[in-house]
Formats: structure tokens, sequence, C-alpha cells
């Protein structure tokens, strides 16, 4: 059982995890003890030297066991070296002062050592101030070099001969300019600072992975390349990305901001573009599918055009229809069924356990797939088909997800035909028909769903006279007829909103 420990098994590991939760027990013990000696030595409380003592034994164990469980985390890899030593060390030291200064000040050696009056509180004051300092170089490893001090105030930082505070972006900036946004440095690269650095940089390498850097990124971690150039199915990177949250293997872990669906589908596309460091979007291919997502990265009216129905940060903001909404979790055998066809599926809703399914990365996915989404028919609320096989065939199966509010139907085969067939969704918010074949009759099937606010029909087959007449007839939906890519995008976001917004024609 004991060597077991001593290599970074799945024992040794899951024993190391309880680290953090046992590193807080010394720490509260020896603040209290040393709180007990200055209430005692400034005659504020009165409290026996018994009490002390006692304290200070488990301040001891309890060190003791997070040395070891801090040792056996520490095999797992993927620490800066240096650190990691400083922190063992201290930790060590901590355990080794308290047993220290239990001894000294126990029954069992306090009368018996001349010096041990002498000895206990240098003991003392050492093991709480290695207390200290081992729980920054604790956070450093965790979280990053400096974690602790990276916001330090001033006039405290400029006393202490800091550097101004540079403020780390946690989200991808507007472009201007997308075609000539040069993808690693102006897409990938924000991508990765604002999801994987935070565990994959110069002071915590997990896996042995830095991402923080491009040339790191490609030399890959213990587990091999991180990618492989050209192939972004078959790289490692948008794999894990693609696996369930659950999964110990799913990056970032469960618990931390997790990619959007076009997030990986940029780097997906990054990867099969042949991971280029220095080309500009204008100088490689870029799917229809993907346009959208690259145009969501512009930012305000440089994004270009402007939508029907004005401007969506003055719409007035509308409750969807199932914010309250809880269904039973969908079943973990039918979700892993979704991604194996190559679909990715997020959970958009931990307490109402609905579901986003995406075919960004599936354009194959047709009718006969479909049955693959009846078993989670109450959880799906968001579906997006665009760019697929999908045709009229598939929507009779669409139409039996009840708790669908968004639907992407864009650049597929369906028609007028297919389209009044959903028409029964009692919650569908917003609808995608860009460049398909539906028209007139089916706009108006549609229209009549009670809970649409809004369709985008750019490119479909859909009048301009069709779209006024529905403007005066339901002022409260938005029609989209005549835009740039940077509107679409708006509505292919994770997060758009449920505005309610006027109706205006425009032309095409």
């Amino acid at each position: 059982m004991l060597i077991p420990l001593l290599q970074a098994s799945p024992w040794a590991l899951f024993i190391g995890r309880f680290h953090p939760v046992l590193v807080h027990l010394p720490i509260g013990f020896l603040l209290i003890a040393a709180l007990i000696e200055i209430g005692r030595r400034t005659g504020k409380i009165s409290v026996s030297e018994s009490t002390v003592v006692f304290v200070l034994f488990w301040s001891a164990v309890s060190a003791t066991f997070a040395c070891i469980a801090g040792y056996l985390l520490s095999l797992g890899g993927g620490y800066d070296e240096d650190l990691l030593g400083a922190h063992m060390w201290k930790g060590i030291g901590v355990a080794v002062f308290a047993w220290v200064a239990w001894l000294v000040k126990s029954d069992r050696l306090a009368g018996k050592l001349s010096f041990g009056k002498a000895v206990y509180l240098p003991a003392f004051a050492v093991a709480v101030v290695l207390t200290m300092t081992a729980g920054h170089d604790g956070g450093s490893l965790t979280h990053g070099d400096g974690y602790l001090t990276q916001y330090t105030p001033e006039p405290f930082r400029s006393l202490a001969g800091m550097d101004p505070i540079e403020e780390k972006a946690k989200e991808i900036k507007p472009i201007t300019d997308i075609q000539q946004a040069v993808v690693y440095k102006d897409i990938v690269q924000p991508i990765l600072e604002a999801r994987c650095t935070q565990c994959h940089n110069a002071s915590k390498k997990k896996g042995d992975l830095r991402m923080d850097e491009l040339a790191l990124l490609m030399k890959g971690g213990e587990n091999g390349p991180a990618f492989v150039a050209g192939k972004g199915a078959e790289s490692d990177m948008i794999k894990r990305c693609l696996l369930d949250e659950s999964d110990d293997n799913h990056m970032p872990p469960k618990g931390k901001p997790q990619l959007s669906t076009e997030q990986i589908a940029l780097l997906s596309w990054w990867i099969d573009q042949g991971a280029p460091a220095e080309k500009k979007v204008s100088e490689l291919t870029v799917p229809d599918q993907l346009k959208p997502a690259l145009a969501s990265l512009g930012g305000g009216p440089a994004a270009g055009g402007s939508a029907t129905g004005g401007s969506a940060g003055n719409a007035k903001q509308k409750e969807s229809a199932i914010a309250t909404l809880k269904v039973t979790p969908a079943k973990e055998a039918d979700i892993q069924a979704l991604r194996k066809a190559g679909l990715i599926v997020n959970t958009l809703s931990q307490d109402q356990n609905l579901l986003e399914v995406s075919a960004v990365n599936a354009p194959k996915f047709s009718d006969k797939d479909i049955a693959l989404l009846l078993p989670v028919a109450e959880q799906v609320t968001w579906l997006k088909l665009g760019s697929t096989q999908i045709t009229d065939n598939g929507l009779k199966e669409i139409a039996k997800l009840k708790n669908l509010t968004k639907l992407h139907l864009e650049h597929t085969g369906v028609t007028d035909q297919g389209i009044a067939q959903i028409k029964g969704l009692p919650h569908l918010e917003y609808l995608n028909i860009i460049d398909t074949k539906i028209g007139d009759a089916g706009l108006k099937n549609i229209v009549a769903l009670k809970g649409l606010r809004s369709i985008y029909v750019w490119q479909s087959a859909v009048t301009d006279s069709a779209v006024a007449q529905t403007a005066r007839q339901t002022p409260g939906l938005q029609i989209v007829n005549g835009f740039s890519e940077a509107e679409v995008a708006q509505f292919l976001k994770a997060g758009d909103s449920t505005a309610t917004k006027p109706v205006a024609a425009s032309k095409k």
C-alpha cells in the first residue's frame, strides 16, 4: 500500500487533493494559539497552559498531515519546481517548529529542559511566520506567480518597489477589422489567455504544458503535442474541450470558465489552417459556418451594418419563457451519443439542467441523426444545426423538442413545407433561416408563434414586401433582413439578448 503512495498513482493523487482542505487546519490552530498567547501575556484573558499545549499539539498534527498530502499532490506534476520546493520546505518547517513548540511547552519536556522557555517563543513565532509565507507560495502555485500580491494597492505598491498593476485580458477584446486581424495574436491568444493560461503558464504547468507562448504550446506537454497542425478534430486540446465537463480529462476543469462553442470552433479552424503564427484572417480560408463566429469578435458599429429594428443595447430586456423551468438531468449515455456523432453539448444552467447542442463541428449531421436528440428532447433549449444536411424531414422530429427557445437552421435545405411543422413549439424565441429556401409562406407560419422575438431571414426566399407587412402586423417582433455578418454574430452568441424590438424592413 505504501509504495503506490510514493508514486503518481490514483491513490496518491486522491489523498493529495485533500491538501487544500488539510492545510487550513494548521493555519487556524496556529493563529488561535498565537492569539491565546497574546491574550494571556497581556492579561486580557485567563487560559490555562494546558489549553495552549492542546492547541499546539493539533497544530503540529494537522501540519504533518498537510505536508504528507501536499507531497502526494506534487507527484501529479505541472508545478514550477523552484516555487514548489520553497513551498514544500516552508510547509515542513511549519510542522517541525510546531512540534518543537509543543514539546518544550508540554509537561513531557517543560521541566526537563532548562532552555525550554527560551526555545518556545522563537519556535512558535517561526511556525506562524512560515505558515504565512508558505501560504503565499501555495497561492502562487495554484493561481500563478504573485497571485496574493498582484493587486496590492498604492501607496504600498510603490513602497514595496513593485511595478504598476497591469490588467490582464480576461476576455477577447473587440476587433475593428476582422479581415486584417492576425489570427494567433488577435484571436487565438486572447482565447487561451481567458480560458487556459491560468493553469498552463510559467509558474503553473499542469501536465507540463504551457499555453502562454506559441512555441511552448507547439512543444506540448507530458501527453505529447497539444495540437496537430492541419488536424483540429484530432488535436488533444480540442478533444479535451469536447469531453463531458465531469470527465477528469475535460479542459478547462469543471468549475472554471468554459470555452464557448464559437471559441472552440475558432481554435479548431486555426489548427486546421496549419496553426500559423503571423497570417491574417484574409490570408486563410474561412468556411461559411465560421464567418459568424469571426464576425462576433468585432465590436460596436465598427463591425459594420445595422440590423432591422434598431439597437439591441437600447431594447428593454424581457425574461425568457423558460427562465424558471427546471427539468430532470439528461442521461449521461444520451449526451455521450450526441458527442460521438460530433455534436458539442454544453449545460446552460446546472440548476435547470437545460442544454445547448451545436453541430458547428458536424456538417454531415442529417435527418437520420435527429433521433439522437429525442432522448434529450426535454432538456435541449438551444439547437444549432446551421450548415448541416438537415431537411424538412428532420424538422418533424425537431418539433418534438418542446422546450426549444433558440433554433439555427441557416445554410440548410429546409423549405416552407418543413418550417410549418415547428409552428407548434411553445417557447421558440429565436429562429435563424439565413440562406434557406423558406419564403413568404414560411414566414407567415412562423410569426404565428406567440413567443417568437427574433427571426433572421437574410438571403432567404422571404421578400421585402412580406417583411414590411409582417412588421406592421407584429410590431413586437424583430425581423432581420439585410445586414452585415456582425449582426448575424450578435444572434449566434450564446448570451444573445432576449430583447423585444420594433421591426422595420430594409433593403437586401
